[in-house]
């Protein structure tokens, strides 16, 4: 198996696979960095409990249990401006976390400990695809690696270079991507009172603003909005930019005051035509895109992961040929359900709490009044938000392969 991208989601899969007896090969262009110093500015990926299930059936959640993992017990969803707000705790769903806030640079360096530990896992990097063939039998892949190329021929070549996926663009799978003309604005702050284990999603009339709960009373920021919006908020200094979070989020949490270096990025849904071909499957940003609202997109992509890593030793076990278009069309089956009702509840959310259309606005505020009153509409959002519904593969539920 030849990996393209060694990002979290690829070194993922790299982890999930590797100690089954595959030769797996991981393709990353960016040097590792997992071992730079911790800082501040760190960025952060929200962790869906069902995620902690996966990396805890791949052996990886110790380690990052122990680098560092700030726990999400409860979250406080409102209307910015209106009466409408629910709350949604670990409790309503018999869990001890509804998720977890993790350093990127702590995953990093467990999933980097967990792949040096695995000799049938090697890694070219710095490296480059230059070009994609499929033939009957294997995948042809050249690899630069500075001034050397090289072939390498494969079973099964998995895409998981990101949204621009180049793996994807050689073999022409066409896409559909919707603009939100929307960036967010990441970065953290430290809160006057204690966060409590809460996270807030905010919904405001120009996009979404989420707090994660860090270690140190830290918040990490997510911060959706028109672009304009962003670039005037990057270009301020520190003290106007806290003054318009303090503005747009409130005195729930005291006074902002120590603020992280800030970055952005664009936002749009992207939906892929197929996620499979022969020798070839799409998993993470190079098979979809969602919004950030909810926390969804890397805990999708992990789904993916969970799901592929799965069929693949299914059919290993079954002596198939595991880069065969009917094993990958059972990961695309698998993982079809799950992609939908993610993006269309992204998707909604975003288009429902944007539009100030007033009997809109009461109909949103009311169901999230609804929510937060009837227990069991308030299980079933916990159970889909944490990656625990519909048909779990063995990683999913916290087993090995």
């Amino acid at each position: 198996i030849l990996i393209i991208g060694g990002g979290m989601v690829g070194a993922s899969l790299a982890c999930a696979l590797g100690g089954h007896g595959l030769r797996i090969g991981v393709i990353e262009a960016v040097p590792l960095t997992a071992s730079t110093q911790p800082s501040y500015d760190d960025r952060t990926v929200a962790l869906a409990y069902g995620s902690r299930r996966i990396f805890e059936g791949m052996g990886v959640w110790g380690d990052i249990a122990r680098l560092g993992a700030t726990p999400i017990e409860k979250i406080h969803i409102s209307d910015r401006g209106r009466f409408g707000f629910t709350h949604l705790s670990c409790t309503d769903a018999g869990l001890e976390a509804l998720g977890y806030v993790v350093e990127n640079r702590v995953l990093g360096a467990a999933l980097l400990a967990r792949l040096q530990s695995l000799s049938d896992v090697t890694w070219l990097c710095p490296a480059t695809m230059e070009s994609l063939v499929f033939e009957a039998d294997s995948a042809v892949v050249r690899v630069r690696q500075g001034d050397a190329v090289s072939e390498l021929r494969a079973r099964l070549v998995v895409a998981a270079d990101g949204a621009d996926s180049a793996a994807r663009a050689a073999v022409g799978i066409d896409y559909a991507r919707t603009d939100y003309s929307q960036s967010a604005l990441v970065t953290n702050v430290t809160a006057e009172f204690s966060h409590h284990n809460v996270a807030y999603e905010r919904f405001t009339e120009t996009g979404p603003l989420a707090l994660l709960p860090m270690s140190q009373n830290r918040m990490a920021v997510v911060w959706s909005a028109r672009t304009s919006e962003v670039e005037t908020l990057l270009g301020g200094n520190d003290a106007e930019f806290l003054a318009s979070l303090q503005e747009r989020f409130g005195e729930r949490l005291g006074t902002f005051t120590r603020l992280g270096k800030r970055r952005s990025y664009p936002l749009t849904l992207t939906r892929v035509q197929e996620h499979v071909r022969l020798r070839l499957a799409l998993i993470g940003n190079a098979a979809h895109t969602v919004h950030p609202v909810a926390g969804q997109g890397f805990n999708l992509g992990l789904r993916d992961v969970a799901a592929l890593s799965e069929v693949v030793m299914q059919a290993r076990r079954d002596g198939q040929d595991i880069g065969d278009l009917a094993v990958l069309k059972r990961y695309a089956d698998w993982r079809q359900r799950d992609n939908q009702v993610t993006s269309a509840f992204t998707n909604s959310l975003v288009r429902i709490f944007s539009n100030n259309f007033l009997p809109l606005a009461l109909a949103r505020n009311l169901g999230l009044i609804a929510v937060d009153l009837l227990p069991p509409l308030k299980r079933r959002l916990v159970r889909i938000t944490s990656g625990l519904a519909g048909k779990l593969p063995h990683l999913a539920r916290g087993l090995p392969l």
